[in-house]
């Protein structure tokens, strides 16, 4: 684990993005992510989609190494995205479903599990009986076990595109499958959703873990992988046993603090202040 950096004692060297200290040194994103560590201690200031009561460790650490550590999120608090329509009826499908009983599931929109992946996280939705949402793009559902979407059409739908933010604040929402993009887990934290992780790359396997071991609102799917009892297991738990209320305890307490990190007086609205009145000084400077 990296205990050598502040409040990174429990996540592994295989968490970090690949191309940091393994995988290929010589690619484009690893001099990227080198030319990014070499810019950072000559910035003025780095900005960060966070509040600062996400990690206040971390932003400690990074603020004794850097000259401003600015958190001003997160963004979807401090500038909601405008309503979009509902075209397949999701919102008034939740109204009728229990509170904190389904499963919202999406990858985004660059990964998709591969195909035996999508056949058991089908197999294990089906077999739960859990009511979802899966928002798939059409080209995936051609993988789908034949008949599934007859067999569960009574306590599920598939649709290729659904209003996230929407989703993740609707009452109904009791779970998160998600590939762990920065701002799914931002969005999650808002909506008071606790998280089933599936990564792909980047950030999202170092996000999954902070997810599961660092502030405990979710599960990572052991060995990174979707299967059918892995899949079931993870609903289980955060559906219908102890731990589940427990995450759902954490993450409504990282909701509370982020609505009050983006008040007038929080510390991301201090933040962003700070960075108008850096923004300013530099400009008369300058001119």
């Amino acid at each position: 684990t990296l205990n050598l950096i502040p409040g990174m004692s429990k996540i592994q060297i295989r968490d970090l993005p690949e191309g940091v200290l393994f995988g290929n040194l010589e690619s484009l994103f690893s001099q990227m992510l080198h030319n990014m560590g070499r810019m950072l201690p000559r910035a003025a200031a780095v900005l960060m989609n966070s509040f600062e009561e996400l990690d206040p460790t971390i932003v400690s650490d990074l603020n004794s190494k850097f000259n401003n550590i600015l958190c001003i999120g997160p963004f979807n608090l401090v500038s909601p995205p405008p309503p979009v329509p509902d075209t397949y009826g999701c919102m008034a499908w939740l109204d009728k479903q229990k509170p904190a009983s389904v499963a919202y599931i999406s990858f985004g929109s660059v990964a998709t599990p591969p195909p035996h992946e999508l056949v058991a996280l089908a197999e294990a939705l089906e077999a739960s009986k859990v009511p979802f949402l899966w928002s798939l793009k059409d080209h995936s559902k051609v993988h789908l076990p034949n008949g599934f979407l007859d067999r569960t059409k009574s306590h599920g739908i598939v649709l290729s595109w659904a209003p996230q933010v929407e989703i993740l604040e609707h009452a109904a929402l009791g779970v998160f499958v998600t590939h762990c993009g920065w701002n799914s887990i931002l969005e999650s934290i808002v909506g008071g959703v606790p998280m089933i992780c599936r990564p792909f790359f980047g950030d999202q396997r170092l996000n999954g873990r902070m997810v599961e071991d660092v502030w405990e609102i979710g599960l990572l799917m052991d060995g990174g992988v979707l299967t059918k009892n892995g899949a079931i297991d993870g609903l289980n738990q955060i559906l219908l046993q102890g731990k589940g209320k427990k995450m759902r305890e954490n993450i409504k307490r990282l909701k509370e603090l982020a609505k009050g990190a983006t008040e007038p007086k929080g510390s991301s609205s201090k933040s962003f202040t700070e960075l108008a009145n850096l923004v300013r000084s530099r400009g008369s400077y300058e001119n």
